[in-house]
Formats: structure tokens, C-alpha cells, sequence
């Protein structure tokens, strides 16, 4: 399976400059080439390196490699929409490959410029330094609104043994608590929530001023809240998928079809909390962490599962007192109602005996549009 590796790059003041230089000559070149194919209405690479190459080559002063990826780049974005001029971002990221990138040691690159290749140090973890040796030699640079440089590489990691589940960890999804397992843990999200607020007042504040800078800072402040998101969705999935690893079980989890109509939010402030969380994103992490661990995911349908009682399974509305309470109507069990769903969840996966739902969990990173 391939999974993409960030790591932080550290160029000094002589390789920065020549790093942005052929971002910004990349996509000033796949901009050129998208707008050829969709004037001449083709997709066809072959067609499009017969009229484009020796232009990008003198145009943008690419190198033959540079200049191969830029019109690739370009003809994959027009490929997936043919209705509209695929536009890329001055900064968006460009690809390398082992003929344009290589490593010198553990904590530098050599990356080919306008200007030639380029030294430059970056730092990992041990994390990324364990799956770094199985790079695939593709990668790519990116440079973030804020001035930092990362390179996200391409690594070709074997997935262990599917793990015979008999038995599930189950996981509620929800505003208050992101995620709750059947075994009792809840992910809050006070922390989130915390952020969040913090992030709109800013938004608000930059949204009043209204001028050109303020512009640039409300976009920034965005893209710094889905990093946020991002981090806390990785970290909770690796959480669970570590648990359900250790215990020797698949992972069940609710059909996400439809669950911002499931999930309550009554308020306009309650619903902006809905709105600004990823399930979607939670559960692909889900995913593809669980497929690199050999844990089994399932998902189930998630009707009654927060009005019916795990233990004695009567099932009524006035079971769930609140968002947090449940006390069965019928036998009088009481627990946190986030965990009774993700015991439900647990106890349908199990019953109902579901199979693994099919995953893509192809990490690649793609060309960043505007």
C-alpha cells in the first residue's frame, strides 16, 4: 500500500529562492499546457508532449524530467474535469521523482532547480525515518502559505496479516465527544471546540476589516484550522487502531451516509461545530491505519443505536436523556449514551457478522489546484 511521509524542509537563503522559483516555473508550465488541452480538447499525454514539450522546455526553462511531470500534471487535471481550464495555485506543489530528487544521508535532499540541484536539511521523526527506506522515489514539494517547505514522500508499505476478528471495538462518532469506543474511551472535544471558537472570532474579527491583508490573514487562518483537524483526526484513528490492534479485533464504526442529519445540533453555534468537523476524514484515517495494521473495518447501519439498551435491548426514545445520559426505560441500565452507541455498533458488527468494507487506501498526494 502507499502512504505519503511529510517532512519539514530548512532551506538557507541561497536554496529558497531557486525552490520557489521552479514552483513557480512548474505551474506557470502546467497552467500553459491545461490551457492547450482544453483548448485543443485533449487529454492524451502523448498528444500533449508532441505540441507542448519543446514550449515548456523554453518557455519555462524545465528541465526534460520537470518538463514531462508539468505536462503530465496537467493533462490529469484536465482528464478529471473536461468542463473547465484546470487552473493551478502559483505555489501548488511539484512533483520529483528519482531523476530530480535524491537523499544525501539521513537529513538532506538534493532537489533539481532552475539553477541546478540544491542541498537542502530537513528533520523527521523516527516514525518517518523507518518508512522513508521504503520510499518510492516520488514526491512532492510544497510550499506552504505561511513560508514553510515540506516534502510529502511516496512509500511503498507492506500491510501485515488481516487479523481473524470474531470480536469489534465499536466507535460512536459525535460533536461533544469526536469519537467513543465500546470499551469506554471518549475522544472529547473540548480541546477542538476550544479552537474552533478561537478560530472564528478570528474570522469574524478579519471578515469586518475587509481589506486586502485581512484577506490573505482569514485564508491562512483556514488553512491553519484544517491542519488542526487533520492532526486531531490522525491522532484520535491511530488511537483506536492501536487498541483494537492490541486486543486482537476489527474496528466497527456507522455507516457515515447521511450523519450530519443523525447527529444532533440545535443552534446555529451547534451546527457550526457540525459543519467544521471531518467524519469523512476521521474515518479514511481510520482506514488506511487499520489496513497497514491488518485490522479488520466494518461499518453497520446505525438505526437505534442510540435508543436501544445494550443490555437488556429494549428500545425507546426516552431512553437517551440528553446528549450524554441513557437510562433504559425497561431494565434501568445507566451509562454515558456515547458509550451505549458504540456498544450497539460493537454488538451489530458482531450479529449481523459484516464483512470488511472495500478501502482505497492509496495515500497519494495530488496536485493542489486553486
Amino acid at each position: 500500500m502507499k502512504l505519503t511521509v511529510q517532512t519539514q524542509l530548512f532551506p538557507d537563503v541561497e536554496a529558497g529562492p531557486k525552490l520557489k522559483a521552479i514552483v513557480e516555473a512548474f505551474n506557470a508550465a502546467a497552467n500553459w499546457v491545461a490551457g492547450e488541452c482544453f483548448r485543443r480538447k485533449t487529454a492524451d499525454i502523448y498528444e500533449a508532449r508532441s505540441f507542448a514539450y519543446r514550449d515548456v522546455r523554453e518557455r519555462f526553462g524545465l528541465s526534460s524530467q520537470m518538463a514531462q511531470h508539468a505536462i503530465k500534471v496537467a493533462c490529469d487535471a484536465y482528464r478529471r474535469d473536461k468542463a473547465i481550464r484546470p487552473v493551478f495555485r502559483r505555489h501548488a506543489a511539484v512533483v520529483y521523482d528519482r531523476r530530480t530528487m535524491s537523499f544525501k544521508g539521513p537529513d538532506r535532499v538534493s532537489l533539481l532547480t532552475l539553477e541546478g540541484r540544491v542541498e537542502v536539511p530537513f528533520i523527521m521523526g523516527k516514525y518517518q525515518a523507518e518508512q522513508f527506506a521504503r520510499s518510492k522515489g516520488e514526491s512532492d514539494l510544497i510550499l506552504r502559505d505561511d513560508g514553510k517547505w515540506f516534502l510529502l514522500v511516496t512509500v511503498d508499505v507492506p500491510d501485515e496479516a488481516p487479523i481473524p476478528a470474531t470480536d469489534f471495538l465499536g466507535v460512536d462518532l459525535g460533536i461533544a465527544n469526536i469519537a467513543t469506543t465500546s470499551d469506554g474511551e471518549r475522544h472529547s472535544g473540548k480541546d477542538v471546540e476550544a479552537t474552533r471558537r478561537r478560530y472564528n472570532l478570528q474570522r469574524r474579527r478579519l471578515q469586518r476589516l475587509g481589506t486586502r491583508g485581512a484577506k490573505k490573514k482569514l485564508h491562512r487562518t483556514s488553512k491553519k484550522e484544517a491542519r488542526f483537524r487533520r492532526h486531531e483526526n490522525h491522532c484520535i484513528s491511530k488511537k483506536i487502531v492501536e487498541t483494537a490492534k492490541r486486543t486482537g479485533r476489527g474496528i466497527a464504526v456507522e455507516n457515515l451516509k447521511g450523519i450530519r442529519e443523525r447527529v444532533t445540533a440545535r443552534g446555529g453555534d451547534a451546527r457550526n461545530r457540525l459543519s467544521g468537523w471531518s467524519f469523512h476524514q476521521l474515518y479514511t484515517f481510520l482506514a488506511y491505519k487499520a489496513q497497514v495494521a491488518g485490522v479488520p473495518v466494518v461499518q453497520v447501519d446505525p438505526a437505534y443505536t442510540s435508543q436501544t439498551c445494550p443490555v437488556c435491548r429494549h428500545r425507546e426514545r426516552s431512553n437517551r436523556k440528553s446528549q450524554a445520559e441513557f437510562r433504559c426505560q425497561a431494565c434501568g441500565h445507566e451509562q454515558h449514551a456515547d458509550v451505549v452507541g458504540a456498544r450497539n455498533i460493537r454488538d451489530a458488527a458482531v450479529s449481523r457478522g459484516t464483512a470488511p468494507v472495500a478501502r482505497n487506501a492509496n495515500r497519494r498526494t495530488g496536485q493542489q489546484k486553486s
